[in-house]
């Protein structure tokens, strides 16, 4: 059998900040450290793996095939060990927490209630998330569970399906398009997309986009789906979103129409894989059973 090496989590934060600077004096800065013991750091993890993780010149640092392979696994690991310290910390307080996260447009209520009345000793919290932090916050132990749109990375994660629910097209009121029954993805293609194309993969199978919407360059990074919503009635272009988040904001000057040739928006209960508590499954198995007796 070989040798095991521990990894040291220090050395691992360490390597990520170079591999992410691709620089040791911008990365020593970043970590508040002297890039002599940065580089000492280094050489000892790399020791340590039997492993050369970067090629250094003057001009460039660059991660090698193992590097590569590290970085890959270092960024989870490390989440892992973020969780497990605010669980921990958590867990010292005294406070015996179950924390729901949930995207707007989804109701937790059942589900929430349920699994409170079945565990009277944990408070069970919930908090609003959203696109962007949906997953991360899982990784980083501010969830136990969160309810999570598709599509997401899944690495790290166990998931188990909810429910499904159609995508609609969200334009001006005034726009050409709205009061249809329905569109098809292709009658958007003029269009200006406000927001991350990974949110809408459908987006990027249409065919060169007519009109230059395109060429105005990527849309403006928004913090909240209102902002969206505010920019699609102020100067135009459109979102896709599922129609419960759709419905969840009342905006007269935008309106909503159902994208018949795409596929529903899958709507799954996250939690780390990492993790073996009974209480994750067992509150999913309650999420899916609540959404399945709505009618």
């Amino acid at each position: 059998m070989g040798d095991v090496v521990d990894v040291d989590l220090r050395k691992l934060r360490y390597f990520v900040a170079v591999a992410e600077e691709s620089h040791f004096g911008r990365a020593a800065e970043r970590l508040y450290i002297t890039q002599p013991v940065l580089s000492r750091q280094i050489r000892a993890l790399e020791h340590d793996l039997r492993a050369e993780l970067f090629t250094r010149n003057k001009q460039s640092t660059e991660l090698t095939a193992a590097g590569r392979q590290l970085l890959e696994d270092a960024r989870p690991l490390l989440a892992d060990a973020r969780a497990l310290r605010a669980r921990v910390q958590r867990a010292a307080r005294g406070a015996a927490t179950f924390t729901v996260g949930f995207m707007p447009g989804i109701t937790v209520t059942g589900a929430v209630r349920a699994f409170a009345a079945r565990y009277p000793e944990l408070a069970v919290k919930v908090v609003r998330t959203s696109w962007a932090d949906q997953v991360q916050a899982v990784h980083d132990g501010l969830l136990d569970v969160s309810f999570v749109r598709l599509p997401v990375d899944r690495r790290g994660l166990a998931l188990r399906p909810v429910f499904r629910e159609p995508r609609v097209a969200v334009l001006p009121a005034h726009h050409r398009l709205a009061g249809k029954e329905s569109v098809d993805i292709a009658d958007l293609a003029a269009e200006r997309l406000l927001q991350d194309p990974d949110a809408v993969p459908e987006w990027r199978d249409l065919p060169d986009r007519a009109g230059g919407a395109e060429a105005a360059g990527p849309a403006p990074a928004f913090r909240s789906v209102e902002e969206k919503l505010e920019h699609v009635a102020t100067t135009g272009g459109v979102i896709v979103l599922p129609l419960s988040t759709a419905t969840y904001y009342t905006h007269t000057d935008v309106a909503h129409v159902p994208i018949g040739d795409i596929g529903p928006n899958e709507v799954c209960l996250a939690w780390s894989a990492h993790r073996d508590s009974p209480l994750l499954p067992e509150f999913a198995d309650i999420a899916a059973a609540q959404h399945t007796a709505q009618p």
